[in-house]
């Protein structure tokens, strides 16, 4: 088997842990209002996905979650929200490290352009590995599992589909990936993730 020339990962599930929780209770502290008023404006409206399909920008998005709270709210407000939520899974960014070291690693990720332009305040641990090469679903204005979006980013890339390696959590988007022409696997634990890569002749073997 031939071995990538890039390594795409998803980033929430994989790359990182998520949880929703903390989230909603930065946003309600800065902001002074209620979780479930939050989680109203925000998710529950339906807000955070017409960002995440970029059919709202960053300050629109912003705008409009201030309107519906009826309070300001900031970038910062934002940023600080996002970061809180999300936790870099060590195990696996050294894995990641590891395969970069024969391949171009990216991330493809079902977010706003909110998480793109302000990846390393977000997540710093995973900056440096990955630098510009973090995809958002908004910027190609469809998301994963969409055939499409997968060839966009490749496109970007400047790298063929059956030269890629795809890793997600969630099946519906690794079978998206393969109907793209990229090899692609679902995510399910550190010991899986190395097994494939090592499949992919993507780990140095011990000697």
């Amino acid at each position: 088997m031939k071995r990538p020339a890039l390594v795409l990962f998803d980033l929430d599930g994989v790359l990182a842990h998520y949880e929703h929780a903390p989230r909603l209770r930065v946003l309600s502290e800065r902001l002074g209002t209620s979780e479930s008023a939050v989680a109203g404006a925000l998710f529950e409206s339906g807000l955070e996905r017409e960002a995440d399909l970029g059919r709202i920008d960053t300050d629109g998005m912003l705008a409009t979650l201030g309107e519906r709270l009826g309070v300001p709210v900031t970038l910062d407000d934002c940023l600080a929200a996002r970061a809180a939520a999300m936790r870099a899974n060590d195990t696996v960014l050294g894995l990641a490290a590891a395969a970069g070291r024969h391949a171009t690693l990216a991330i493809l990720t079902n977010n706003g352009l909110m998480l793109r332009d302000h990846f390393e305040a977000i997540c710093p641990p995973l900056a440096p590995l990955f630098g510009d090469r973090v995809f958002c679903s908004a910027q190609f204005g469809m998301a994963k599992p969409e055939p499409e979006v997968f060839r966009r980013c490749l496109e970007l890339l400047e790298v063929e589909p059956g030269e890629a390696l795809f890793f997600d959590d969630k099946p519906d988007n690794a079978k998206g990936a393969r109907r793209a022409g990229l090899r692609a696997h679902t995510y399910r634990d550190e010991a899986g993730l190395r097994a494939h890569l090592a499949a992919h002749d993507l780990l140095e073997t011990e000697r």
